[in-house]
């Protein structure tokens, strides 16, 4: 080993070092203040009953529960309207990217200006502006059909279902699928707010193309949709799905933005037990760790799809 790398490595080996003794120091005074302070160290909290409830979702809870009930709720909302947010996205930054490619040049300029509002504008704004107009909506008993069994209004929306349809009482609306407007809100701000991106991750694909291939299919006879579904989208997905991976990370991280409009995501619920319990380290380092998982994950799932099309 020459002279260079041994220093490469002394002075690598020098950094971690200095890290840990950094670690270790900062771990120790955490601790002797939180000693002074009375606090409680650990994670026996996450076993106690958390005491607050949550607006009803896919997994069953009561005030009776623990918190670690309470923050798997919260990681369920996370997944939930993450998943349906990329799925969404995805639909409509394709639609988005087509009318930005389009040769009729008022459709190529209103998907141009619609993308540079959206990327240029920040997120919690938007959702704010998206949870207003559920203000502007009549009450539960005047709400509005758009469908049979389908009824909207400021308490959010009433999708019928094979057993139960949403039917107006003395106390608003029952029976149904109800839909909160957190949920809808976070759900359109995601979705639209990342669709801006995917439609000029898709674009760039698609012109990253050469262009004999264009020449190609239009010497084949193919329509220009065709050649953009058949010839086009295909070739552009290898170059698409290293900066989608990273907007769909971005769709997961971004739901921590529901804590703003009251959606009892992780972040909200992990706020709801930091103030209960003074555990500011322990409620951090968990949901600090599930989002970790939640974004290794994905990544892995993308990756393992990656070498299988290989």
């Amino acid at each position: 080993m020459n002279a260079a790398r041994l220093r490469d490595v002394a002075w690598q080996a020098g950094i971690l070092a200095v890290i840990c003794i950094a670690v270790v120091l900062a771990g120790r005074q955490a601790r002797a203040n939180l000693e002074a302070r009375g606090i409680a160290r650990g994670f026996e909290y996450l076993g106690r009953p958390a005491g607050f409830e949550i607006a009803p979702g896919i997994l069953e809870y009561s005030s009776r529960d623990t918190y670690a009930r309470a923050l798997a709720v919260g990681v369920v909302n996370t997944l939930r309207v993450s998943a349906l947010a990329m799925a969404i996205a995805t639909v409509l930054g394709v639609g988005v990217a087509v009318a930005r490619l389009s040769r009729r040049r008022p459709v190529a300029m209103v998907a141009a200006a619609a993308i540079e509002a959206l990327r240029n504008t920040p997120l919690l704004l938007q959702l704010f502006c998206w949870h207003s107009l559920w203000w502007l909506l009549p009450g539960p008993k005047a709400g509005l059909f758009l469908w049979p069994g389908l009824r909207l209004s400021s308490r959010g929306l009433h999708l019928p279902t094979p057993w139960s349809s949403p039917v107006v009482s003395r106390f608003g609306v029952e029976g149904g699928l109800w839909i909160s407007p957190e949920f809808a809100t976070l759900l359109v701000g995601l979705s639209v707010g990342a669709a801006a991106f995917i439609a000029e991750i898709v674009r760039g694909g698609v012109l990253a193309i050469d262009r004999g291939q264009t020449e190609a299919a239009a010497a084949l006879g193919l329509s220009r949709w065709q050649t953009l579904r058949h010839v086009l989208l295909p070739g552009a997905v290898p170059m698409m799905v290293p900066p989608m991976t990273s907007q769909f990370v971005n769709v997961v991280k971004n739901s921590s933005l529901g804590v703003a409009i009251g959606y009892p995501d992780l972040i909200s619920l992990t706020s709801t037990t930091l103030n209960q319990t003074g555990q500011a380290i322990e409620a951090i380092a968990v949901a600090m760790t599930c989002y970790v998982g939640i974004g290794v994950t994905l990544s892995f799932c993308v990756r393992a799809w990656e070498r299988s099309r290989a």
